[in-house]
């Protein structure tokens, strides 16, 4: 078994109720860290977790949940910014030469408000306790689509490509810290709310995947507790895309 060095971290998970951010707490405590959920609502299953109710677009939530987490345990060792949102919606929709429905100002702004704001506010409360512990680990929630582009996803495109300049730019910014900050990009994961959708879409999901299967959520949890590891000590700056190939087979 390889040794990850992780046990007795302090790990935060945004969006850690259900989904990839549900496996990922799950992941990370099984390896025997503490593991604190932000969340706007607690964790399905009653899982034995630390739980702050975190809105991850109020800044005023956001601290509360970072002094928390280290009035409890006097540090954090991981940030995991999984929390995201869906609001999609082609740019402008035209049927028979009329314009019929457009991306709404809304739309827009729910998806980056969470998926790229969120991850700023987080990132940027719980950075000074790692400056001041010269370590830390931030771990950012971007997707495929944020590399490629998506039909009908103006919104969560935008808000996963600038994730990853943000990772980026976090990198050059934190690492003389002893701070590493890497993206995930996920492919097609079989949450729940994915595999609500029609049978037919689910197929073309896995059809466009070489490997011949949508993800799975613990797919993405393992890709971070590698990427906070021992064994990534070097890694620092990049995407790891998770997505069973799917970029070579569009």
């Amino acid at each position: 078994m390889i040794e990850t060095g992780l046990e007795g971290k302090v790990v935060v998970v945004t969006g850690g109720a259900a989904g990839i951010g549900r496996a990922t707490a799950a992941r990370f405590a099984a390896e025997g860290c503490r593991v604190s959920v932000w969340d706007v609502r607690p964790p399905d299953g009653g899982a034995d977790y630390d739980f702050q109710h975190v809105d991850v677009t109020s800044t005023a939530t956001v601290e509360a949940g970072a002094n928390a987490v280290l009035a409890r345990w006097g540090r954090i060792d991981v940030l995991i910014n999984n929390a995201g949102i869906l609001r999609d919606a082609q740019l402008v929709r035209v049927r028979n030469g009329a314009v019929t429905g457009v991306l709404s100002d809304e739309q827009f702004e729910a998806v980056i408000n969470v998926n790229l704001r969120g991850v700023f506010v987080c990132t940027r409360a719980v950075a000074p306790a790692m400056i001041a512990a010269k370590s830390g680990v931030i771990l950012n929630a971007s997707s495929v689509v944020g590399l490629y582009g998506n039909f009908g996803q103006t919104n969560y495109v935008a808000s996963k490509a600038a994730v990853i300049g943000m990772t980026q730019t976090w990198a050059r910014e934190l690492g003389k810290y002893g701070i590493r900050v890497n993206a995930v990009a996920p492919g097609f994961i079989a949450t729940e709310m994915v595999k609500s959708m029609p049978e037919k879409v689910l197929e073309g999901m896995r059809s466009h995947t070489p490997l011949g299967r949508m993800g799975e959520p613990e797919d993405i949890a393992n890709a971070y507790l590698w990427l906070a590891s021992a064994g990534a000590s070097f890694v620092h700056g990049t995407v790891l895309s998770v997505d069973g190939g799917i970029v070579v087979g569009t």
